[in-house]
């Protein structure tokens, strides 16, 4: 096939491919026109690519994935080679995540400094009282009382009946 169908297969552009090609993870062979020609089995090899990058992994470390698939092995994840890579990056992840957790720590002390009565999440950045507390013009607040829902007395003097406040917390 050429290199426009792999790329439409494999859903990527073709100058995606010729880099790939670049940096010696997908052999092209050339038809006696000098168009490159790939088989099916590069579309597998170009979805291991995708799938690794998509993951964190850099082109360097899908070689040995690559290599794997090529050598005729039906995952790429099979050889040594490729464990190794595993097991660098889960490393690597470990060590980024307490690295993560000691930042989180450091910044929700500082919180807990600057505003001792703050509302300090466990862990979700988009918790809804979180951001109420202390997303406003860029200074902390204190957590609100919930919105109350409208009520009689308190639309036009009682002559409206009660309605549901569906609107967005400012």
């Amino acid at each position: 096939m050429r290199i426009g169908e792999l790329a439409a297969r494999a859903g990527v552009s073709t100058r995606t491919l010729r880099y790939y090609e670049e940096q010696g993870l997908l052999p092209a062979r050339r038809a006696a026109n000098g168009y490159r020609q790939y088989e099916e089995s590069d579309v597998r090899l170009v979805a291991e690519i995708r799938a690794l990058l998509a993951n964190g992994f850099t082109l360097d470390d899908a070689r040995p994935f690559v290599d794997c698939l090529r050598a005729g092995h039906d995952d790429g994840a099979s050889c040594p080679e490729s464990v190794a890579v595993y097991r660098r990056r889960l490393a690597e992840l470990d060590a980024e995540i307490r690295a993560l957790t000691r930042r989180r720590a450091e910044m929700a002390g500082r919180l807990t400094r600057a505003c001792p009565g703050c509302v300090l999440s466990p862990g979700f950045a988009n918790d809804r009282e979180t951001t109420d507390a202390h997303a406003h013009d860029g200074e902390l607040r204190r957590p609100r009382t919930p919105r109350r829902q409208a009520g009689t007395g308190r639309i036009l003097g009682g002559l409206v009946s009660s309605l549901q406040d569906d609107r967005a917390d400012p």
